[in-house]
């Protein structure tokens, strides 16, 4: 199957201020994107993937002169794969607080002149959706064939159903779940803990002072990376492998997986900003939409008009498949067209990522029947 080779993002800038759900205004924004395939006529072959915790605009695709900058999930999307942009024109977008090049932390706070730090306000899962429905109005698209995504992608796809019913037609959530637990939650306070009470962190404000939190970000993907694996592909990868052949008896990497780890963690704070990962993992935190419904999904979910694909894989105990499993209930009971796969894979939560053939059969047959 063929790639859609060489790619090149592209950027906009939005005028009008944007109100966020924590309380403040953006006055304006930038977004970066990428599209791939062509739009048809009439604008009803347009899918918008949304990218998880720590992915980006890039979600196919190579830069040019870069052959290793392959795009997030490109064994997904592309010429004669499941997402095939021989038939949709698909959109892949850098949300509002990333670190790849749209409005964040990073940017320069134009009240300031220096770079919004930690003055950068917390977005939400919603404030997402409603500066995607920009970048919407920017390409000309109407309503979207589809949003898909996984784990706080698929989040973003299911706010999507509520926040702008009349706007999507199918809505692939993979790997996601309608809240966090509790245990969702703590494992993000203490990747948030780990940045926080990192020296270098300096109340957020790192870049004014030449510095970037690397331990605290480095742990935070440590133990991110813990929950995205299974117990079985931990076992399997690592067992209590060696690293060197024979036990040290003192605080160096013994095990395998500790190495593993520390390399993770390491690559991580190459590529991304801290207050990113803050702001990241509070929307997370934050998104409920059966909050307002007295914690009633049934209800929450009632306005969505769209047709679902819920998948969830057997050993993410990150996003456990009963998860899932909530979702679809809740749209059964409401009415609505819901297709469910539960997928035999020993990857964990990351599953949703690769290239396994039958999760992809089973998402290309779904795409396949959508109307263009």
């Amino acid at each position: 199957m063929n790639s859609v080779g060489v790619v090149t993002p592209q950027r906009v800038a939005f005028d009008a201020p944007i109100a966020l759900r924590g309380g403040t205004t953006l006055p304006g924004f930038e977004l970066v994107y990428e599209t791939y395939g062509e739009l048809n006529a009439e604008g009803s072959n347009a899918v918008l993937v949304c990218h998880a915790l720590s992915g980006s605009h890039h979600v196919a695709g190579v830069y040019a002169g870069q052959p290793n900058s392959v795009g997030w999930w490109d064994n997904l999307v592309g010429p004669g794969k499941p997402l095939d942009t021989n038939r949709f024109f698909v959109v892949g977008v850098n949300n509002l607080g990333g670190c790849y090049g749209s409005t964040g932390p990073m940017s320069i706070n134009p009240a300031t002149g220096q770079p919004y730090g930690a003055d950068f306000p917390v977005v939400t899962v919603e404030d997402w959706v409603a500066v995607q429905a920009r970048l919407a109005d920017h390409l000309g698209i109407g309503c979207w064939a589809a949003v898909i995504g996984g784990s706080l992608g698929g989040m973003q796809a299911l706010e999507w159903t509520l926040q702008f019913p009349d706007r999507i037609r199918h809505a692939l959530v993979i790997a996601s779940a309608p809240k966090l637990s509790a245990q969702n939650i703590a494992f993000n306070e203490l990747a948030r803990q780990a940045i926080l009470s990192d020296p270098d962190f300096h109340g957020g404000h790192y870049y004014a002072h030449g510095t970037v939190p690397v331990r605290g970000l480095r742990l935070a993907r440590m133990v991110g990376h813990i929950t995205y694996l299974s117990d079985d592909q931990m076992a399997e990868k690592f067992g209590r492998e060696l690293k060197n052949g024979t036990l040290s008896y003192g605080y160096d990497t013994d095990f395998q997986i500790e190495s593993y780890l520390r390399y993770q963690g390491d690559k991580f704070t190459t590529y991304f900003d801290a207050n990113t990962y803050l702001i990241t993992t509070k929307a997370l935190d934050y998104f409920d939409p059966a909050r307002d419904y007295g914690g009633d999904l049934q209800a929450a979910l009632a306005r969505a008009k769209a047709s679902f694909f819920v998948a969830s894989f057997t050993t993410d105990w990150r996003f456990a498949p009963e998860r899932s499993r909530e979702i679809v209930y809740a749209l059964m009971h409401n009415g609505r067209d819901v297709s469910y796969a539960e997928i035999d894979c020993s990857a964990g939560h990351d599953s949703f990522l690769l290239d396994d053939a039958h999760y992809h059969a089973v998402v290309g047959a779904y795409l396949d029947r959508i109307e263009t």
